[in-house]
Protein backbone atom coordinates (compact mmCIF):
# COMPACT_ATOMS: atom_id res chain seq x y z
CA UNK A 1 0.00 0.00 0.00
CA UNK A 2 1.41 3.51 -1.06
CA UNK A 3 2.39 5.66 2.07
CA UNK A 4 3.11 8.86 0.17
CA UNK A 5 2.01 10.53 -2.88
CA UNK A 6 3.87 13.52 -4.24
CA UNK A 7 1.66 15.33 -7.11
CA UNK A 8 3.85 17.77 -9.26
CA UNK A 9 1.66 20.71 -10.37
CA UNK A 10 -1.29 22.67 -8.23
CA UNK A 11 -3.66 23.31 -11.46
CA UNK A 12 -6.55 21.99 -12.02
CA UNK A 13 -5.50 18.15 -12.57
CA UNK A 14 -3.12 18.19 -9.59
CA UNK A 15 -6.30 19.65 -7.10
CA UNK A 16 -8.43 16.66 -8.87
CA UNK A 17 -6.24 14.27 -8.28
CA UNK A 18 -5.59 14.65 -4.78
CA UNK A 19 -9.38 15.33 -3.87
CA UNK A 20 -10.26 11.91 -5.45
CA UNK A 21 -7.46 10.20 -3.63
CA UNK A 22 -8.89 11.46 -0.48
CA UNK A 23 -12.91 10.77 -1.77
CA UNK A 24 -11.34 7.30 -2.19
CA UNK A 25 -10.37 6.65 1.22
CA UNK A 26 -6.69 7.38 0.58
CA UNK A 27 -5.16 7.36 4.29
CA UNK A 28 -1.14 7.71 3.21
CA UNK A 29 0.42 11.27 3.22
CA UNK A 30 -0.21 13.66 -0.14
CA UNK A 31 1.83 16.59 -0.86
CA UNK A 32 0.72 18.72 -3.84
CA UNK A 33 3.25 21.14 -5.39
CA UNK A 34 3.00 24.23 -6.83
CA UNK A 35 5.06 27.00 -9.04
CA UNK A 36 2.88 29.76 -8.74
CA UNK A 37 2.37 30.84 -5.26
CA UNK A 38 -1.06 30.82 -4.99
CA UNK A 39 -3.88 27.89 -4.05
CA UNK A 40 -5.59 26.03 -7.28
CA UNK A 41 -7.33 28.33 -9.43
CA UNK A 42 -9.27 28.48 -12.37
CA UNK A 43 -7.90 29.45 -15.49
CA UNK A 44 -10.53 29.88 -18.30
CA UNK A 45 -11.85 32.82 -16.80
CA UNK A 46 -8.84 34.55 -17.29
CA UNK A 47 -9.25 35.35 -21.18
CA UNK A 48 -12.62 36.34 -20.02
CA UNK A 49 -14.74 37.58 -16.83
CA UNK A 50 -11.27 38.04 -15.17
CA UNK A 51 -9.62 39.55 -17.73
CA UNK A 52 -12.81 42.37 -17.88
CA UNK A 53 -12.77 42.75 -13.90
CA UNK A 54 -16.54 40.89 -13.64
CA UNK A 55 -14.76 38.44 -11.23
CA UNK A 56 -12.63 39.30 -8.40
CA UNK A 57 -9.44 36.83 -7.69
CA UNK A 58 -11.18 35.36 -4.67
CA UNK A 59 -13.16 33.58 -6.50
CA UNK A 60 -11.03 32.20 -8.99
CA UNK A 61 -9.82 29.65 -6.49
CA UNK A 62 -11.12 26.26 -7.17
CA UNK A 63 -10.89 25.67 -3.01
CA UNK A 64 -10.22 27.29 0.37
CA UNK A 65 -7.22 26.65 2.49
CA UNK A 66 -9.85 25.27 4.68
CA UNK A 67 -10.27 22.69 2.41
CA UNK A 68 -6.66 21.28 2.29
CA UNK A 69 -6.11 21.17 5.93
CA UNK A 70 -9.64 19.56 6.20
CA UNK A 71 -8.65 16.29 3.47
CA UNK A 72 -4.96 17.04 5.04
CA UNK A 73 -3.52 17.62 1.80
CA UNK A 74 -0.36 18.76 2.06
CA UNK A 75 -0.34 22.27 -0.12
CA UNK A 76 2.21 23.48 -0.89
CA UNK A 77 1.66 26.34 -3.73
CA UNK A 78 5.22 28.31 -3.65
CA UNK A 79 7.59 25.20 -3.52
CA UNK A 80 8.21 23.95 -7.57
CA UNK A 81 9.71 20.57 -8.38
CA UNK A 82 13.39 20.51 -9.50
CA UNK A 83 14.19 17.25 -10.37
CA UNK A 84 13.26 13.54 -10.08
CA UNK A 85 15.26 10.86 -8.84
CA UNK A 86 13.57 7.95 -9.80
CA UNK A 87 15.93 5.15 -7.87
CA UNK A 88 15.88 7.07 -5.10
CA UNK A 89 12.33 7.86 -5.63
CA UNK A 90 12.35 11.29 -4.41
CA UNK A 91 11.17 14.66 -5.93
CA UNK A 92 13.85 17.58 -5.42
CA UNK A 93 12.88 20.73 -4.03
CA UNK A 94 14.47 23.86 -2.93
CA UNK A 95 14.24 23.10 0.64
CA UNK A 96 14.08 19.56 0.57
CA UNK A 97 14.04 15.89 -1.28
CA UNK A 98 10.27 14.63 -0.87
CA UNK A 99 10.07 10.42 -0.62
CA UNK A 100 6.98 9.10 -3.04
CA UNK A 101 5.46 5.89 -3.39
CA UNK A 102 3.65 7.23 -6.43
CA UNK A 103 4.21 10.70 -8.19
CA UNK A 104 1.64 11.92 -10.80
CA UNK A 105 2.77 14.90 -12.97
CA UNK A 106 0.49 17.48 -13.50
CA UNK A 107 2.77 20.03 -14.75
CA UNK A 108 0.16 21.31 -17.50
CA UNK A 109 1.44 23.72 -20.54
CA UNK A 110 3.13 26.97 -21.11
CA UNK A 111 2.70 29.03 -24.03
CA UNK A 112 4.51 29.62 -27.13
CA UNK A 113 6.72 32.87 -26.74
CA UNK A 114 7.78 34.95 -29.84
CA UNK A 115 11.59 34.41 -30.29
CA UNK A 116 13.52 36.85 -28.80
CA UNK A 117 15.40 38.13 -31.50
CA UNK A 118 11.77 39.08 -32.45
CA UNK A 119 11.02 41.00 -28.61
CA UNK A 120 14.45 42.22 -27.43
CA UNK A 121 14.12 45.68 -25.71
CA UNK A 122 10.48 46.03 -26.48
CA UNK A 123 7.80 46.44 -23.53
CA UNK A 124 4.17 46.05 -23.76
CA UNK A 125 4.30 42.26 -25.16
CA UNK A 126 1.92 40.00 -23.17
CA UNK A 127 1.04 36.22 -22.80
CA UNK A 128 -2.10 35.01 -20.76
CA UNK A 129 -1.35 31.39 -19.46
CA UNK A 130 -1.53 32.19 -15.62
CA UNK A 131 -3.19 34.52 -13.74
CA UNK A 132 0.07 36.84 -13.14
CA UNK A 133 -0.39 37.15 -16.87
CA UNK A 134 -3.71 38.33 -16.40
CA UNK A 135 -2.81 40.18 -13.66
CA UNK A 136 -0.55 41.76 -15.89
CA UNK A 137 -2.34 42.54 -19.05
CA UNK A 138 -5.68 44.09 -17.30
CA UNK A 139 -4.13 47.61 -16.69
CA UNK A 140 -3.25 47.98 -20.19
CA UNK A 141 -7.17 47.06 -21.51
CA UNK A 142 -8.84 50.20 -21.27
CA UNK A 143 -10.39 52.82 -23.53
CA UNK A 144 -8.77 53.78 -26.62
CA UNK A 145 -5.20 51.84 -26.17
CA UNK A 146 -4.07 50.04 -29.46
CA UNK A 147 -4.03 46.06 -29.22
CA UNK A 148 -2.50 43.91 -31.79
CA UNK A 149 -3.34 40.21 -31.18
CA UNK A 150 -0.86 37.65 -32.25
CA UNK A 151 -2.95 34.37 -33.14
CA UNK A 152 -6.18 33.99 -34.33
CA UNK A 153 -7.03 30.58 -32.24
CA UNK A 154 -9.47 30.54 -29.30
CA UNK A 155 -7.31 32.40 -26.75
CA UNK A 156 -6.44 34.87 -28.96
CA UNK A 157 -10.28 35.65 -30.04
CA UNK A 158 -11.67 35.56 -26.11
CA UNK A 159 -8.62 38.30 -25.84
CA UNK A 160 -9.83 40.42 -28.13
CA UNK A 161 -13.51 40.29 -27.48
CA UNK A 162 -12.38 41.08 -24.20
CA UNK A 163 -10.27 43.84 -25.37
CA UNK A 164 -13.11 45.18 -27.57
CA UNK A 165 -15.53 45.21 -24.77
CA UNK A 166 -12.99 47.83 -22.58
CA UNK A 167 -12.85 50.00 -25.89
CA UNK A 168 -9.82 48.84 -27.11
CA UNK A 169 -8.72 48.96 -30.51
CA UNK A 170 -7.77 45.67 -31.56
CA UNK A 171 -6.44 43.85 -34.34
CA UNK A 172 -6.10 40.10 -35.22
CA UNK A 173 -3.39 38.63 -36.94
CA UNK A 174 -3.48 35.07 -37.96
CA UNK A 175 -0.40 33.78 -40.08
CA UNK A 176 -2.37 30.23 -41.66
CA UNK A 177 -4.69 31.39 -43.93
CA UNK A 178 -7.41 31.94 -41.52
CA UNK A 179 -8.92 32.19 -38.02
CA UNK A 180 -9.16 28.77 -35.97
CA UNK A 181 -7.78 27.04 -38.99
CA UNK A 182 -6.08 24.06 -36.74
CA UNK A 183 -9.62 23.48 -34.40
CA UNK A 184 -12.10 24.47 -36.39
CA UNK A 185 -14.11 24.03 -39.92
CA UNK A 186 -14.80 27.12 -42.01
CA UNK A 187 -17.96 27.69 -40.81
CA UNK A 188 -17.43 28.19 -37.12
CA UNK A 189 -14.64 30.27 -38.55
CA UNK A 190 -16.66 32.94 -40.17
CA UNK A 191 -19.19 33.04 -37.81
CA UNK A 192 -16.59 34.60 -35.66
CA UNK A 193 -14.84 36.08 -38.08
CA UNK A 194 -18.36 38.25 -38.74
CA UNK A 195 -19.08 38.66 -35.46
CA UNK A 196 -15.62 40.52 -34.34
CA UNK A 197 -15.60 42.61 -37.36
CA UNK A 198 -19.45 43.31 -36.32
CA UNK A 199 -17.76 44.69 -33.15
CA UNK A 200 -14.63 46.45 -34.82
CA UNK A 201 -12.20 44.27 -34.58
CA UNK A 202 -9.60 44.12 -37.49
CA UNK A 203 -9.03 40.85 -38.63
CA UNK A 204 -5.82 40.33 -40.78
CA UNK A 205 -5.53 36.30 -42.27
CA UNK A 206 -2.89 34.71 -43.97
CA UNK A 207 -0.39 37.43 -42.62
CA UNK A 208 2.54 36.98 -40.13
CA UNK A 209 4.69 39.02 -37.91
CA UNK A 210 7.48 39.74 -38.56
CA UNK A 211 9.21 41.97 -35.93
CA UNK A 212 8.60 44.38 -32.95
CA UNK A 213 10.28 47.57 -32.04
CA UNK A 214 10.25 49.98 -29.41
CA UNK A 215 8.83 53.17 -31.30
CA UNK A 216 8.75 56.20 -28.56
CA UNK A 217 6.14 54.85 -26.09
CA UNK A 218 4.18 52.69 -28.80
CA UNK A 219 5.43 49.13 -30.30
CA UNK A 220 6.14 49.36 -33.87
CA UNK A 221 4.91 45.63 -35.08
CA UNK A 222 5.99 44.73 -38.94
CA UNK A 223 3.73 42.34 -40.68
CA UNK A 224 4.80 39.63 -43.51
CA UNK A 225 2.78 42.01 -46.15
CA UNK A 226 5.07 44.77 -45.66
CA UNK A 227 2.70 46.91 -43.36
CA UNK A 228 3.18 48.32 -39.96
CA UNK A 229 1.27 48.92 -36.77
CA UNK A 230 1.83 51.61 -34.55
CA UNK A 231 0.49 49.78 -31.18
CA UNK A 232 0.35 50.32 -27.25
CA UNK A 233 0.53 46.02 -26.08
CA UNK A 234 0.65 43.03 -27.98
CA UNK A 235 -0.96 39.89 -26.85
CA UNK A 236 0.67 36.48 -27.94
CA UNK A 237 -1.84 33.53 -28.20
CA UNK A 238 -0.28 30.94 -30.80
CA UNK A 239 -0.81 27.80 -28.55
CA UNK A 240 0.73 26.37 -25.42
CA UNK A 241 3.67 23.40 -25.37
CA UNK A 242 3.04 20.70 -22.60
CA UNK A 243 5.80 20.69 -19.90
CA UNK A 244 7.76 18.26 -20.31
CA UNK A 245 11.00 19.05 -18.97
CA UNK A 246 11.07 17.88 -15.26
CA UNK A 247 9.83 14.44 -17.29
CA UNK A 248 12.54 14.45 -19.88
CA UNK A 249 15.73 14.66 -17.58
CA UNK A 250 14.09 11.93 -15.45
CA UNK A 251 14.13 9.91 -18.68
CA UNK A 252 10.57 9.44 -19.12
CA UNK A 253 9.27 9.03 -22.12
CA UNK A 254 8.09 11.98 -23.59
CA UNK A 255 6.74 12.72 -27.50
CA UNK A 256 4.55 16.02 -27.96
CA UNK A 257 3.74 15.30 -24.23
CA UNK A 258 4.58 12.78 -21.23
CA UNK A 259 3.67 9.53 -22.34
CA UNK A 260 1.33 7.70 -20.62
CA UNK A 261 -0.96 4.20 -20.90
CA UNK A 262 -3.98 3.64 -20.76
CA UNK A 263 -3.89 3.41 -17.18
CA UNK A 264 -1.79 7.09 -17.23
CA UNK A 265 0.76 5.77 -16.14
CA UNK A 266 4.52 7.10 -18.12
CA UNK A 267 7.56 4.56 -18.78
CA UNK A 268 7.94 4.28 -15.05
CA UNK A 269 5.20 1.67 -13.32
CA UNK A 270 5.59 4.55 -9.98
CA UNK A 271 5.01 7.81 -11.97
CA UNK A 272 1.99 9.00 -13.27
CA UNK A 273 0.71 12.12 -15.24
CA UNK A 274 -2.72 13.73 -15.91
CA UNK A 275 -3.54 16.54 -17.89
CA UNK A 276 -2.23 18.94 -20.73
CA UNK A 277 0.68 17.45 -19.86
CA UNK A 278 0.23 13.95 -20.87
CA UNK A 279 -0.37 12.01 -24.27
CA UNK A 280 -1.78 8.96 -24.79
CA UNK A 281 -3.40 6.97 -27.71
CA UNK A 282 -6.61 7.26 -28.29
CA UNK A 283 -8.67 6.24 -31.34
CA UNK A 284 -5.27 4.93 -33.05
CA UNK A 285 -3.69 8.15 -32.37
CA UNK A 286 -1.47 9.82 -29.71
CA UNK A 287 -3.50 12.57 -28.02
CA UNK A 288 -3.29 15.47 -25.70
CA UNK A 289 -6.10 17.17 -25.12
CA UNK A 290 -6.48 21.15 -23.35
CA UNK A 291 -9.36 21.36 -21.50
CA UNK A 292 -10.17 21.34 -17.72
CA UNK A 293 -13.34 18.20 -18.14
CA UNK A 294 -10.32 16.66 -19.76
CA UNK A 295 -7.64 17.18 -16.91
CA UNK A 296 -10.37 16.31 -14.01
CA UNK A 297 -11.34 13.21 -15.75
CA UNK A 298 -7.75 12.08 -16.62
CA UNK A 299 -6.58 12.67 -13.07
CA UNK A 300 -9.62 11.42 -11.34
CA UNK A 301 -8.77 8.23 -13.40
CA UNK A 302 -5.12 8.18 -12.37
CA UNK A 303 -5.90 8.30 -8.97
CA UNK A 304 -8.33 5.17 -8.88
CA UNK A 305 -5.67 3.42 -10.76
CA UNK A 306 -3.03 4.31 -8.42
CA UNK A 307 -5.43 2.39 -5.44
CA UNK A 308 -5.85 -0.22 -7.99
CA UNK A 309 -9.02 -0.01 -10.06
CA UNK A 310 -7.19 -0.91 -13.17
CA UNK A 311 -9.57 0.98 -15.56
CA UNK A 312 -8.56 2.10 -19.35
CA UNK A 313 -8.75 5.91 -19.27
CA UNK A 314 -11.63 7.02 -22.64
CA UNK A 315 -11.47 10.78 -22.63
CA UNK A 316 -15.24 12.50 -22.95
CA UNK A 317 -13.69 15.62 -24.72
CA UNK A 318 -15.67 18.89 -24.58
CA UNK A 319 -14.92 22.35 -24.94
CA UNK A 320 -15.87 25.84 -23.96
CA UNK A 321 -15.43 29.57 -25.39
CA UNK A 322 -17.09 32.94 -24.42
CA UNK A 323 -16.78 35.70 -26.70
CA UNK A 324 -18.98 38.75 -26.81
CA UNK A 325 -22.58 37.24 -26.18
CA UNK A 326 -21.92 34.48 -27.79
CA UNK A 327 -20.94 31.09 -26.15
CA UNK A 328 -19.47 28.50 -28.41
CA UNK A 329 -19.81 24.29 -26.98
CA UNK A 330 -17.62 22.02 -28.43
CA UNK A 331 -18.27 18.18 -28.09
CA UNK A 332 -16.32 15.73 -29.69
CA UNK A 333 -12.98 15.75 -31.85
CA UNK A 334 -13.23 16.78 -34.60
CA UNK A 335 -10.18 14.95 -36.36
CA UNK A 336 -10.80 12.74 -39.67
CA UNK A 337 -14.20 14.60 -40.56
CA UNK A 338 -14.67 14.10 -44.19
CA UNK A 339 -17.56 16.60 -44.27
CA UNK A 340 -19.69 19.22 -42.01
CA UNK A 341 -23.11 20.32 -42.11
CA UNK A 342 -24.41 23.55 -40.78
CA UNK A 343 -27.60 23.38 -38.97
CA UNK A 344 -29.72 26.41 -37.70
CA UNK A 345 -31.20 26.87 -33.46
CA UNK A 346 -33.79 27.47 -32.38
CA UNK A 347 -33.14 31.23 -31.65
CA UNK A 348 -32.06 33.73 -34.20
CA UNK A 349 -28.06 33.81 -34.11
CA UNK A 350 -27.64 30.08 -32.84
CA UNK A 351 -26.32 27.36 -35.37
CA UNK A 352 -24.52 23.61 -34.78
CA UNK A 353 -21.21 22.70 -36.82
CA UNK A 354 -21.38 19.19 -37.30
CA UNK A 355 -18.26 17.02 -38.49
CA UNK A 356 -18.57 13.65 -39.96
CA UNK A 357 -17.15 11.02 -41.52
CA UNK A 358 -19.65 9.41 -43.81
CA UNK A 359 -22.80 9.18 -41.88
CA UNK A 360 -20.90 9.39 -38.61
CA UNK A 361 -21.03 11.87 -36.02
CA UNK A 362 -17.46 12.89 -34.80
CA UNK A 363 -17.76 16.70 -33.34
CA UNK A 364 -19.75 19.48 -33.09
CA UNK A 365 -19.72 23.32 -32.60
CA UNK A 366 -22.60 24.87 -31.14
CA UNK A 367 -22.72 28.46 -31.02
CA UNK A 368 -25.37 29.52 -28.73
CA UNK A 369 -27.14 26.28 -28.96
CA UNK A 370 -27.54 24.17 -25.47
CA UNK A 371 -29.94 21.90 -26.50
CA UNK A 372 -28.03 20.63 -29.99
CA UNK A 373 -25.02 20.42 -27.08
CA UNK A 374 -26.56 18.58 -25.01
CA UNK A 375 -28.13 16.05 -27.40
CA UNK A 376 -24.56 15.72 -29.54
CA UNK A 377 -22.88 14.61 -26.38
CA UNK A 378 -25.58 11.99 -25.65
CA UNK A 379 -25.40 11.13 -28.74
CA UNK A 380 -21.00 10.96 -28.82
CA UNK A 381 -21.82 8.96 -25.53
CA UNK A 382 -20.04 11.64 -23.87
Amino acid sequence: MAERIVIVGAGQAGLAAAAKLRQEKFEGAITLLGAEGVLPYQRPPLSKAYLLGKLEAERLSLRTSDFYQQQQIDIRPNLPALSIDRTAKTVATRDECLRYDHLILATGSRPIRLPARMTDGVDGIFYLRSKADADSLRPFLRNGVRILVVGGGYVGLEVAAASRQVGAAVTVVEMAPRILNRVAAEPTASYFRNLHRSQGVEIREGIGLTGLKAHGAAVLAALEDGSSLSIDAVVVGIGVQPDTALAREAGLEADGGIVVDGFGRTSDPSIWAAGDCATFLHDGEMTRLESVPHAIDQAEHVSRNILGAAISYRPRPWFWSDQYATKLQIAGLNRGYDRTTVTPGATEGSMTVSYLDGDRLLAVDCLNDARSFMQAKRRLGL
